[in-house]
This record gives structure tokens, C-alpha cells and sequence, in this order.
């Protein structure tokens, strides 16, 4: 019985707190050194600030005259040596932390594509492409922000609160008391509000993710929506969601508002009641003008550092939504996987055989895709598999590719369960030519290539050769080298095709799976493939997917199925003599009294 993906629920329910920050740790351990140099420079930034305030103090109390010139002289140039340091720690600090942030992101993208590439078919049936681009693209652009600016800054304006608020207890314990008495009120509406804003925040990450996956979606089949006349349609469906997502961002955007102009009222409120005290002790002689003055900037300083901090925790509060989603997506597993102890696969050609498999996808659990399947290929046979849609041929070849674990039987390869060997191992010795070609976008070489990466040119132009590609790749503006485009948009769908059987030619496996591989080609050049994939075919393990029969009359053998059984067995003239599933679609095809290609159809 075969495992389940754990699946991204966009209700589940979320942290309210900082704690997926946490998950950051491992990431900024691997770079101690940088992290170590950024939290020095910060701590010297923070200090050089910190004592400003006491050479103001000092310039005060000694007082402006001819007498004391000397200090004064020396006064201003500690401040000017003390501003030095401050530049300096701020430029390093600067360049630590981006540097961090630039170098962390990197890496989280890196292993969240890596994860990606991971997991099993289940997991895509259930998951918007477009939901998994946001979490790869927008939410990490929102931890690079934090890490590489906004963590930065929360940590200077902490310390410079935690210090400002301890010269303040030396400076004037008195006013510092008036002070704390405010400091209750100002960090409520803080905390509400950050709260809110975090719920807002993630919101407005899920609903960008809504317009990503429906403008992936809509792009990648622009010809349909063209054809269908739909531009409309789509872009007033589009803007609909862009408005959603500009008003729930505009919803976060209003309470960091709120909180920053509470916040600052708040603080400065409670400062201008230390100050009034402070002014009365000056009045009254128990403290100088000096320390007042000194009172003064540290106040300012610890005021602008707490409210630094309370619009950095709405960014804070963002990145914790970001960084959820993306561990969340980072938790996911695949339910088809390498085993603990793998097996290794015993040499051979290619032996394939399929013993009383049941199955159903996920999406459909009520529906039995294959029900007890039992057949067997040997070496170098040629076996087509025939029936309607939904019969479940293309379901054999999913399963035989492991994209996906039967729910019971059992897949053998050369004699030994694929199940129990490694996923690379098995689909290595296996060649697909799908129903729907994919052309990646680079060059006519590379994607032939893709088949066999070490692969010289030599090898890469015969395989094209022998799958008839050579013909139209040639006279391409720059031959092999020629950008074929996204999808492949500057071939037809008959060149995609033989791109992908020679491909397929280029990887040279044992087994073969060919599914409708000739489906899109006219009759002239689905002979020279034919032909092309005959000489590929012999000595080899073939299976074939075919609706158009006359495609797989030369098969050692034909499986018919039906509602995920093999309901008959046998050589197309065996078939035709039996009647049945297979004679009914011959006499559609070929025509009734007819049911024998002809031999350039064959």
C-alpha cells in the first residue's frame, strides 16, 4: 500500500508568532563567520551611536568660552573619531547582512527546488504550479528583505533600546521612571496590531499565489483561450483577482499604518512627559543642563529605536508567513521514494512483468485505474497496449516509471520488484516518448540531448538523423544551436514529436514505452519514423500506446483493455478472428470488410 503526500492546506492553521524564524537558524549557521563579522559591526555601530550623547553632555557642562578652548577642540574631535567608527561599522554591517540575505535566499530557493523536484505526481495533481512558483519566488523575496535588511535593523534599534534605556537609568532614574510607567501602554497596541498584521500578511501571500497560478495557467494555453475568442473573459477573471489581492494588501498596508502612527504617539507622548519632568529638575537645580541634554538624545534615541521596531515587526510578522509556507512546502514528502536499502537491478534486456496490479489516484480514490493487471514482456518484444480513453494504458506506463506505487502487486524488471530500487536506477533503464512532447527552452541540442547529457554532438546529430529531426533542424537559422523557444513554439507539432523520439533514440535503453509517439505526424513522415523507430525497436523492449491501430499491427502481441483489465490477448489477427473490443475498433477504423491496413498505413 503506497504512502501519501502530506498536502499544502492553505486553512490549516498558522503560528502567531516569530517562531518560523526560527527555521532560518540552520541557514545563517552555515555562514558563521559572515554572521559573526555583521553582529560585531553592529555592536560597534550601536556603541559609537550610544556615546554621542554623552560628549554632547560633557560640551555643555563645560560650557563655550576662551578658557576652556583645548576641551572643547578635543571634545569635537572625539565626536568627529566616534563618527568615523560609526561609519565604517555601518558600511560592514551593510555589507554582512546583505551579503546574508542575498547568500540565505539563495540557498532556501536552491533546496525548495531541489525538494521540488523530489516529489512524486500525487503531490501535482493536488498543488497549483502557480501556488508553488509564489512560494518559491514571492515569499522568498520577502525573507531576502528581513534577512538582509530588516533582521539588521530590528537588531541595531534593539540594542540601541536596550542601551539607550540604561544610559537613561544612569543619566536620570527619576524621568527614566516616568518613562517605564508608559511603557505598558505603548507595546499593546503594538502587539494587537503586529498580530493583525500578520494574519493580513499571509493573506495577502495566498492571494498573490491565486493570481500567479491563474496567470501560469492562462499563459500556457494561450493559443486555446485565442481560439476560443477569451481575452476577455480571462483579463476581467485576472483583474478580479489582482483587485482581491490589492485589497487585502491594502487592508495590511492600513494596520502597519495605524500601528506606526500609535506607536509614535505613544512613544513620543511618554517621552515629552520624561522631558516636562526633566525641565522642572533643571528649573530646580537637581540635575544640569547637560544631563538633560544627554536625557534628551537618549530619549529621541530610544524612542526612534522603539519605533524602528514596531514597523519592522510588521515586516517581521510578514516573513514569519513567508517562512511558514515555504517550510510547509519544504515538510511535504513523496510518496514515491528511494527505499532505506535499496536493491540493485539484476542485468538484463529489459524482462517486464506485471502481477495482479491494482491502482487508483488520489484525486479519484473511488475509481480503480488498473484492477488486477497481470502480463508479462519479454526481452526485445513488442507488445502494444489498445482501448479507449480511460482504458488505463497510460496509467501502465506511469507505474512502470514509478511516478507512482501500485495500491497492490507487484512491477518486476528484469526480475527484480522496481519498488525496491532506487527511483534513478530504474527510470534509467527506460525510454518515454510521451503523447505530449516537451520542449525545453534552449536549443535543438540540448533537448535532444537531454537524453543522455554526456552525449558528444556526433551522437546528438545521428540520433537526429535516425529519428528524421536532422531534415528540419539543418536549415534552422543557427542548425542544432537554433533557440527552439518556449514549449518549443518554432516547431510544428510533428517536429516536437520526432525531437522527442530521437531523444529517446539518444538515451538508448533497454525498454522503450512509446505513447501515440506517431500521432502527430502526416502519413509520409509517420512512415520515415515508423521506419526510424523499427530499427530503434529491435533487439529491444517495447511497449506501444496507440488508438490508431494501425500503428501496432506488427506487434508480437496486442493487450486490449478495458476499464483498467486486460480484457483480451493476442497478435492483430488473432484479435480480429476473436471479435470483440479490438475487431469493433478495427471495423471503425479500417472500415468494415477492411479491418487489414494497408502496408504503407502499416
Amino acid at each position: 500500500m503506497r504512502s501519501t503526500d502530506i498536502p499544502i492546506d492553505p486553512a490549516a492553521p498558522r503560528s502567531k508568532t516569530l517562531q518560523p524564524l526560527r527555521q532560518l537558524l540552520p541557514y545563517l549557521a552555515t555562514y558563521r563567520g559572515h554572521l559573526g563579522m555583521a553582529l560585531v559591526a553592529l555592536v560597534v555601530a550601536a556603541a559609537a551611536t550610544l556615546s554621542l550623547p554623552v560628549a554632547v553632555r560633557f560640551m555643555i557642562d563645560q560650557g563655550f568660552s576662551q578658557d576652556n578652548a583645548a576641551s572643547v577642540d578635543r571634545y569635537f574631535l572625539a565626536l568627529m573619531a566616534v563618527a568615523t567608527v560609526l561609519a565604517l561599522a555601518t558600511a560592514s554591517r551593510y555589507y554582512m547582512v546583505t551579503w546574508l540575505g542575498e547568500r540565505v535566499v539563495a540557498d532556501i530557493r536552491s533546496q525548495v527546488f531541489d525538494h521540488m523536484l523530489g516529489l512524486s505526481a500525487t503531490f501535482f495533481e493536488t498543488t497549483r504550479t502557480g501556488e508553488i512558483l509564489s512560494r518559491l519566488t514571492s515569499d522568498t523575496t520577502v525573507l531576502q528583505a528581513v534577512v538582509g535588511s530588516g533582521a539588521s535593523i530590528a537588531l541595531r534599534n534593539l540594542f540601541l533600546l536596550c542601551g539607550g534605556f540604561t544610559m537613561l537609568l544612569i543619566t536620570s532614574p527619576s524621568m527614566t521612571g516616568t518613562i517605564v510607567l508608559m511603557i505598558p501602554i505603548v507595546l499593546l497596541p503594538i502587539i494587537l496590531f503586529g498580530r493583525r498584521v500578520r494574519r493580513l500578511s499571509r493573506a495577502s501571500q495566498d492571494r498573490i499565489a491565486d493570481t500567479s497560478a491563474m496567470a501560469s495557467e492562462v499563459l500556457g494555453a494561450m493559443q486555446t483561450v485565442q481560439a476560443y475568442v477569451r481575452e476577455s473573459w480571462e483579463s476581467m477573471r485576472f483583474r478580479e483577482a489582482v483587485e482581491d489581492a490589492f485589497n487585502t494588501a491594502l487592508r495590511r498596508i492600513r494596520a502597519r499604518a495605524l500601528l506606526t502612527a500609535v506607536a509614535i504617539v505613544f512613544i513620543f507622548g511618554s517621552i515629552v512627559m520624561g522631558l516636562w519632568f526633566g525641565a522642572r529638575a533643571v528649573i530646580a537645580g537637581s540635575v544640569s543642563a547637560g544631563e538633560l541634554g544627554q536625557f534628551v538624545l537618549y530619549s529621541i534615541l530610544t524612542a526612534g529605536s522603539l519605533a524602528a521596531l514596531s514597523e519592522v515587526w510588521g515586516e517581521l510578522q510578514r516573513a514569519a508567513g513567508a517562512m511558514e509556507r515555504i517550510m510547509e512546502l519544504l515538510a511535504t514528502s513523496a510518496d514515491v521514494r528511494d527505499p532505506e536499502r535499496p536493491v540493485a537491478l539484476q542485468p538484463g534486456r529489459g524482462r517486464i512483468t506485471v502481477r495482479d496490479v491494482s491502482f487508483c489516484y488520489t484525486s479519484r480514490p473511488d475509481e480503480l485505474a488498473l484492477d488486477q493487471v497481470n502480463f508479462e514482456v519479454s526481452p526485445g518484444e513488442t507488445v502494444a497496449l489498445v482501448g479507449a480513453s480511460g482504458a488505463g494504458k497510460t496509467t501502465v506506463f506511469r507505474l512502470l516509471l514509478r511516478f507512482y506505487d501500485p495500491d497492490q502487486g507487484q512491477i518486476l524488471l528484469d526480475g527484480t520488484d522496481i519498488a525496491a530500487a532506487r527511483l534513478a536506477e530504474v527510470r534509467e533503464r527506460i525510454g518515454i516518448v510521451p503523447q505530449e512532447t516537451v520542449i525545453f527552452s534552449t536549443s535543438a541540442m540540448e533537448n535532444i540531448r537531454y537524453g543522455r547529457p554526456e552525449a558528444s554532438d556526433e551522437e546528438v546529430i545521428a540520433a537526429a538523423g535516425a529519428a528524421m529531426a536532422d531534415e528540419f533542424i539543418r536549415p534552422l537559422p543557427e542548425g542544432y544551436h537554433t533557440h527552439l523557444g518556449e514549449r518549443g513554439v518554432r516547431l510544428s507539432g510533428g517536429q516536437r514529436q520526432r525531437v522527442a523520439i530521437a531523444r529517446a533514440i539518444l538515451k538508448n535503453p533497454p525498454v522503450l514505452l512509446l505513447d501515440e509517439a506517431t500521432s502527430a505526424l502526416d502519413a509520409e513522415n509517420e512512415l520515415k519514423v515508423q521506419n526510424a523507430l523499427e530499427h530503434l525497436m529491435s533487439n529491444r523492449t517495447t511497449l506501444i500506446i496507440a488508438h490508431r491501430l494501425a500503428t501496432v499491427v506488427k506487434a508480437d502481441r496486442i493487450l486490449v483493455m478495458d476499464g483498467g483489465r486486460i480484457v483480451a490477448t493476442g497478435s492483430h489477427a488473432d484479435l480480429l478472428t476473436q471479435g470483440g473490443i479490438y475487431a469493433r475498433l478495427a471495423d471503425l477504423q479500417f472500415g468494415e470488410g477492411d479491418r487489414v491496413p494497408n502496408a504503407a498505413s502499416a
